[in-house]
C-alpha cells in the first residue's frame, strides 16, 4: 500500500536526482588536449575551479561531466552597462565600480589558487569566456575558473633553468602575454598579463592610453 509518507520520500529522492542533473553539464571534447584537461581538472579540485565529476570516451569524443555554471564573465560584461543604465564607454557610477571590483577580486583569488598550488599551475588561457559565474554560490563562491585544456604544471627548476621550455603561442590572441607569443621563456606571470587585459575589459579602460606622467 502506497502511503503519504512513502510518496513524500519518493518525491524527495527524485527531486534530489533532478536537482543534481540540473547542476551538471557535459562538455564534449576531442584530441589530445581532452586527456590533459581531464587530468588537470581532477588534480585541482577546489572551490575556485569548476567541479569535475567524471568522464568517458565514445568513439572519437570524450565526454566530461562537470559542474554547470549558469553564466560566464563574457556575458556579464556584455550586459553590465545596460544593467546599470548607461551606454558602453560612459563612466561607471559608484555601485557598478564597487561590483566590478568585487568580481575582479574573486577572479584574482581563483588565479592565486592555481599559482600557489603545489606544483604550480599556469592556466594559459585566461579570458572572459573561461571565467564562469555560479549564481547559486555553491561553496560560497560565484566566480570559478573553467577550461583547463591548455593549463600546464610549472617547475622553475625545469622550465627556467634548462632547455625544457613551455610551449609557445599557447592561448587566445589579445590575452596572450608577449613572451608567450614571441616564443620566449615564460612562467606564471603570463597569466598575470592575461589578468591585466581582463581588468581592462571589466573597468573599460586601456592601460596603454593612461598618461604615465
Amino acid at each position: 500500500m502506497v502511503t503519504l509518507e512513502k510518496t513524500l520520500v519518493a518525491f524527495q529522492y527524485w527531486w534530489r536526482v533532478i536537482k543534481a542533473a540540473i547542476d551538471i553539464v557535459l562538455r564534449v571534447v576531442t584530441g589530445g588536449g581532452s586527456i590533459k584537461e581531464i587530468r588537470n581538472l581532477s588534480k585541482v579540485r577546489s572551490k575556485y575551479v569548476v567541479e569535475y565529476y567524471d568522464f568517458w570516451p565514445e568513439g572519437d569524443y570524450f565526454y566530461i561531466q562537470m559542474e554547470l555554471c549558469s553564466d560566464s564573465l563574457k556575458n556579464i560584461l556584455q550586459q553590465k552597462p545596460q544593467e546599470f543604465g548607461r551606454q558602453s564607454g560612459e563612466p561607471m557610477n559608484s555601485y557598478e565600480y564597487f561590483i566590478s571590483c568585487k568580481i575582479f577580486r574573486e577572479i584574482l583569488k581563483c588565479v592565486q589558487f592555481l599559482h600557489e598550488f603545489k606544483p604550480q599551475i599556469i592556466h594559459r588561457d585566461l579570458k572572459p569566456d573561461n571565467i564562469l559565474i555560479d549564481r547559486n554560490r555553491r561553496n560560497g563562491r560565484f566566480v570559478k575558473l573553467g577550461d583547463f585544456g591548455l593549463a600546464t604544471v610549472h617547475d622553475k627548476h625545469i622550465h627556467l633553468q634548462t632547455d625544457n621550455k613551455h610551449t609557445s603561442g599557447v592561448g587566445t590572441q589579445g590575452y596572450m602575454a608577449p613572451e608567450v607569443l614571441l616564443s620566449k621563456t615564460y612562467d606564471h606571470k603570463s597569466d598575470v598579463y592575461s589578468l591585466a587585459i581582463i581588468g581592462e575589459k571589466i573597468f573599460e579602460f586601456n592601460v596603454s592610453e593612461i598618461d604615465k606622467n
